[in-house]
């Protein structure tokens, strides 16, 4: 059990709920509240342990910390929910990146929550904090992309390196981070790690193991893409035959966590088939680094899984042991979104057959390449 000091800072406003990509967009902003309400349901927001934050506005000498002034000009102008001129060559328009009312004010609000949250870890004041808005990390410096359009991550990720910090930042959802990768590619300060399913049959089409980073970059960029119909078991062996290693060689000052949970077997955007089991194994790894620790949301697309998975997360944050099964009062609304699940855990999965063979296979190359790769780079034997 934790101490009385506050260790951990959660950031949420009802504000985000004024937000919506669409009715017949994936991303629904309404799986925020989802969590926030199943957190309070458990009692995990007690002020005697942990503090729910304030979520300030990023201010435009933050954003331009990644993105162009003409970027953040087109999207400025595209808050009013109107094309703005030459909105494609922007990303922005009809699919994956929609022009809705508000799209940079719910930007710019979400990246303001991973910033204050790397102020907080920054001057060493608490060492958690978790934004479950934030973990955007697809969009570019001009472009929006993947349902992205400010990048909090890279944002919250460049401040704490000014502040002369050394950055470990851990993706593990099922997209490849490519947004993040790209903003510290030739650096020597962040090591981006992201293990996804593999570009060949999933968006953003990155993230192999060859992309290791540029001058004094290169070796810090790791990239462990796994096959569709992994599983639990497989991801676990890719993630801990690679991560901890890297951590261990890296020793940063500091963790950045993108923990989508669209890696999910019930996920309709990947193909991968984990469960909270290898989810929450991951997550093991980061509660128990003496590194300061920002989680950040990401993808999740089944509104049954994302409360479930990141409030399993922000338990852990908090060092607050808790019931699996799910509070009474929370399952009612819960029900109304058309959720069946009544436990923090699920149902054991494996593929089986065929499958699993050539997913362990194309795993096991995988790995050996960041072997071959990076870990010479760094320092790290075998």
């Amino acid at each position: 059990m934790m101490t009385s000091s506050t260790q951990a800072l959660f950031f949420y406003t009802p504000k985000y709920q004024d937000f919506d990509y669409g009715s017949t967009h994936p991303m629904k902003t309404r799986r925020l509240k989802l969590t926030h309400d199943l957190i309070q349901a458990y009692g995990l927001l007690h002020p005697n342990h942990v503090r729910l934050a304030d979520v300030p506005a990023a201010a435009d000498e933050d954003l331009l910390r990644i993105h162009t002034k003409e970027y953040l000009d087109v999207l400025r102008e595209a808050d009013e929910g109107l094309p703005p001129t030459h909105s494609r060559q922007f990303g922005l328009g009809p699919g994956d990146c929609p022009i809705f009312p508000g799209l940079f004010t719910y930007s710019a609000l979400l990246t303001g929550a991973s910033l204050e949250a790397a102020r907080h870890l920054a001057s060493g004041e608490i060492p958690r904090a978790f934004n479950i808005a934030g973990g955007l990390h697809h969009a570019a410096s001009n472009r929006a992309s993947g349902f992205c359009y400010i990048n909090d991550a890279a944002v919250a990720i460049s401040f704490l390196v000014d502040q002369g910090l050394r950055v470990a930042y851990v993706d593990i959802d099922a997209h490849h981070g490519d947004g993040v990768q790209a903003a510290f590619y030739d650096s020597e300060q962040v090591l981006t790690i992201s293990l996804h399913e593999t570009g060949l049959t999933l968006f953003p089409g990155t993230g192999f193991p060859e992309e290791i980073g540029t001058g004094k970059g290169e070796g810090y960029s790791v990239n462990v893409p796994l096959a569709p119909e992994t599983d639990d078991d497989i991801f676990i062996w890719a993630f801990e035959e690679t991560v901890p290693p890297l951590l261990e060689a890296f020793r940063p000052d500091a963790i950045v966590t993108q923990l989508g949970i669209d890696g999910h077997r019930s996920d309709p955007l990947s193909n991968l088939r984990l469960t909270m089991r290898g989810f929450l194994r991951a997550v093991t790894l980061f509660e128990h680094s003496p590194a300061r620790w920002l989680a950040l949301g990401g993808g999740g697309y089944n509104l049954g899984n994302v409360p479930r998975a990141w409030t399993a997360v922000w338990a852990r944050m908090a060092g607050i042991e808790i019931d699996p099964e799910l509070p009474p009062a929370f399952l009612s609304p819960f029900r109304t979104e058309g959720c069946t699940e009544t436990s923090l855990t699920d149902p054991p999965y494996q593929t089986e057959g065929a499958r699993k063979e050539e997913a362990w296979g194309y795993a096991r190359t995988q790995v050996k390449h960041v072997h071959e790769l990076i870990f010479p780079r760094l320092g790290i034997q075998g």
